[in-house]
């Protein structure tokens, strides 16, 4: 070990003499500098002297603005700056031979070398620890772990990059082959994750050899031992390596021979990086305090239950516009989607089935009109460069899985060992794939029966199965929409009364939208039964509809009242309604509190005004309800685009508030029956639910996963209970930023520039 350090020590001197190593740490300061002060400059501007919504220690040196990620960014501009010369000017100097014939071992030699840049790398990662340490000192509860976790995925990057600049080092005399050579190893390294990847075999030994985002999870707080051991494994591949070089000059070998050393080293290292990256034997730690690289507590709940192995079959349709996103060369990164999922239970298989059907694309249809769906797959295959025998028929496919309600989109199959499925979806919105919470909900609809949502129809109500303005397919089964019921942990369905059976107590919540004809005797006589029976219930109805509504309403001890709600306002039709919530419903229907909290609204296009009664064995809770001032229940209007409603006291119209959407428990047997019942059903119809209105705090999808949460007593839709960030609060007032600023980006630069001028001089002075 002495002569090691002593290799280290003298490798070190040589470099400091030099210019280049102070030149670096220079540029390396002044760009840290520059990022790290606009970061800062920005969360002064957002602060406003409350605290920050998120957490310093992540948003200033994680993500895509970090300061971590952007002097990421230029690592590989310096290192082979500093490594070109560590074995190259031994070469050229004719040193060398006196290193070969000295009492030095190779190894020594190699490893006292690498530990001279084990060493300055630690004063790069000094320098961004002084910014660690001023961010910690005017940060109260600052996220320290979470930032050391970064320090070291840079530092092993820092020392993986100079492992590589070694062993070009060996390899050539001239040093700035050497450097060159380096920055092409980096540049191939970065890219071989892109190599082979839709041939099976070789798709996982390029994907694990990128080094392009491996240390991505450990600046982001996450110490994983698959990257952990990645780092070292490259290191020492590349000592490895550069220490036969030097071994090769000292003793010539035959080129078989040498041949089958390198061979070996390179397969043992592929060999142990296999045995390291699979999930059965990775452990890791989450550094953030809040932990933001773990499954939500929630989610581990889920998981804990879910004894057994699961297999997570995505389906890809070679004729569907997302066929990319399942395409064989995109494989690893999907599966990467459910890592935290993976390291929590390793059992998850993931599998891959290609098909091709006829999934509706207009491109397509456009692009090949004459040729039918066979004949487009091939052309697709040809397209893509894929095989076309590798892709299941419709047929073929069929007697795996039936997929037509899923219109044969992208998809994927959870299913349990013990035998439960459950489809997975992508949506149409801008992030496009589940996160954690739609994840999370269809592995709890393998542990946990799903509640179901039946919807009344023969009556003229609200339809789930169309897509018009005043119809509830949306938020009730559309595949594509991410808060749909379906894709929030929902069966739903519909239900006629013909015949003469009861309504069957399987079901969850019934919902009654919209009667338009009357219900017949029999048929309001079930209704009834299956709510003295205790069955939860969601009735709405709208204006003009008080004599269909009320014998429905009328056990409950709840009236339609004639007329509608008014709100005049300058900007849009009088009968359009910004309901506030009540604070006495928000307190029993807890889901919806938060929109109370936080001073949202739901706006009603034409609603009724609801009475009610106590004495009918209901407790009801008024949630929804229209302005004290400036609102009252119109008698006599009913065409509000070309008239204007005017208060009429006379006839009984008064201005003050009125219920609009009320919420009736009681208890029967040992559940709480609980009960809605709306006076306007626009508000989560189709065309309402995607309607944006100027100058209106609202919240409708809030509304509709807030009532089904409660009505199905919290089971879904889940909710991720988040950890609070605590070091939220930048205490650096805007006076001494200019100070920090000038010390930072110029007192480090001019100590460094000293520190080679004093050993210039003192060089020049011997």
């Amino acid at each position: 070990m002495r002569k090691i350090f002593k290799i280290a020590l003298t490798e070190l001197c040589t470099l400091f003499y030099s210019p280049i190593a102070w030149l670096v740490l220079i540029i390396f300061t002044v760009q840290a500098c520059m990022t790290y002060f606009r970061l800062v400059d920005i969360m002064l501007m957002q602060q406003f002297n409350k605290p920050l919504w998120y957490s310093i220690a992540k948003e200033m040196y994680t993500g895509n603005m970090g300061l971590f990620p952007n002097m990421l960014v230029h690592l590989y501009l310096y290192i082979p700056l500093l490594t070109m010369g560590l074995m190259s000017r031994e070469y050229s100097s004719g040193s060398i031979k006196l290193l070969y014939s000295s009492p030095v071992s190779s190894i020594q030699i190699i490893f006292g070398k690498f530990l001279s840049m084990m060493i300055y790398s630690l004063i790069l990662v000094g320098i961004l620890f002084l910014f660690v340490g001023f961010t910690a000192w005017n940060v109260p509860s600052f996220d320290m772990s979470l930032a050391l976790s970064g320090l070291l995925g840079i530092y092993l990057v820092i020392c993986s990059y100079a492992a590589i600049g070694l062993f070009m080092s060996c390899l050539t005399s001239y040093q700035v082959v050497a450097a060159v050579a380096t920055l092409g190893a980096l540049a191939f390294l970065n890219y071989v994750g892109r190599i082979g990847q839709e041939v099976p075999f070789i798709r996982d030994i390029t994907y694990w050899l990128s080094i392009s985002g491996r240390s991505d999870e450990l600046i982001n707080g996450l110490i994983s031992s698959e990257d952990v051991f990645y780092f070292l494994i490259v290191i020492g591949l590349f000592l490895m390596l550069s220490i036969m070089v030097i071994l090769s000059g000292k003793r010539k070998l035959s080129k078989s021979m040498a041949f089958t050393r390198y061979t070996g080293v390179i397969v043992l290292a592929m060999l142990l990086g296999y045995v390291t990256s699979r999930p059965g034997l990775q452990c890791s730690y989450d550094a953030s305090s809040i932990k933001l690289n773990s499954l939500n507590p929630v989610s581990q709940e889920i998981m804990e239950k879910m004894e057994g192995g699961l297999t997570i079959t995505t389906y890809v349709n070679l004729l569907e516009g997302n066929f990319y996103r399942g395409a064989p060369s995109e494989r690893n990164s999907d599966a990467n989607r459910f890592k935290k999922f993976i390291r929590f239970k390793p059992k998850i298989q993931m599998n891959y089935v290609y098909y091709y059907a006829d999934a509706g694309n207009e491109v397509l249809e456009d692009r090949f009109p004459d040729l039918n769906t066979q004949q487009r797959a091939w052309k697709m295959a040809v397209m893509e460069d894929l095989d076309i025998e590798m892709f299941l028929s419709p047929e073929q496919v069929a007697q795996q899985v039936d997929l037509s309600g899923e219109k044969y989109r992208f998809v994927r199959l959870l299913e349990r060992e013990s035998g439960e499925k459950t489809f997975l979806r992508i949506f149409d919105d801008s992030y496009i794939y589940p996160r954690e919470g739609e994840i999370s909900t269809a592995m709890k609809r393998l542990v946990t029966k799903a509640p179901k949502v039946v919807f009344l129809t023969g009556h003229g109500e609200r339809d789930i199965q169309r897509a018009g303005d005043r119809d509830y397919y949306t938020f009730a089964i559309d595949p594509t929409f991410r808060h749909s019921l379906i894709n929030q942990g929902f069966d739903v369905d519909s239900i006629t009364l013909m015949g003469d059976r009861p309504i069957p107590m399987d079901i969850d919540v019934l919902v009654v939208a919209d009667l338009q004809r009357p219900l017949s005797t029999d048929e309001l006589a079930r209704l009834e039964e299956y709510i003295a029976k205790g069955g939860n219930i969601v009735i709405g109805g709208e204006p003009g509809k008080s004599d269909l509504m009320n014998p429905l309403t009328a056990s409950l001890g709840v009236s339609f009242l004639p007329g509608t709600l008014v709100q005049p306002t300058k900007a849009y039709d009088d009968n359009l309604l910004v309901c506030s919530f009540v604070e006495e419903g928000v307190n029993v229907v807890t889901p919806l509190r938060g929109l109370w909290q936080q001073k949202y609204g739901v706006t009603m296009p034409g609603a009724a005004a609801l009475s009610y009664k106590n004495g009918h064995g209901f407790n009801v809770y008024p949630l929804l309800k229209t302005k004290d001032e400036g609102s009252w229940n119109e008698l006599t209007t009913v065409n509000f685009t070309d008239e204007k409603a005017v208060l009429n006291p006379e006839i009984g119209e008064q201005e003050q508030s009125y219920p609009t959407m009320l919420a009736l428990t009681r208890n029967v047997g040992d559940r709480e029956q609980r009960i809605f019942v709306l006076g306007d059903v626009d508000c989560i119809s189709n065309a309402e639910l995607l309607m944006s209105r100027v100058g209106m705090k609202t919240s409708k999808f809030s509304l509709i996963t807030g009532m089904f949460r409660w009505l199905s007593y919290g089971e879904f839709p889940i909710v991720l209970s988040n950890i609070p960030p605590v070091d939220t609060v930048l205490e650096l007032s805007k006076d001494t930023v200019p100070y920090a600023k000038f010390a930072f980006t110029w007192g480090l630069p001019i100590l460094f520039a000293l520190g080679y001028f004093g050993v210039w001089f003192k060089r020049r002075r011997r």
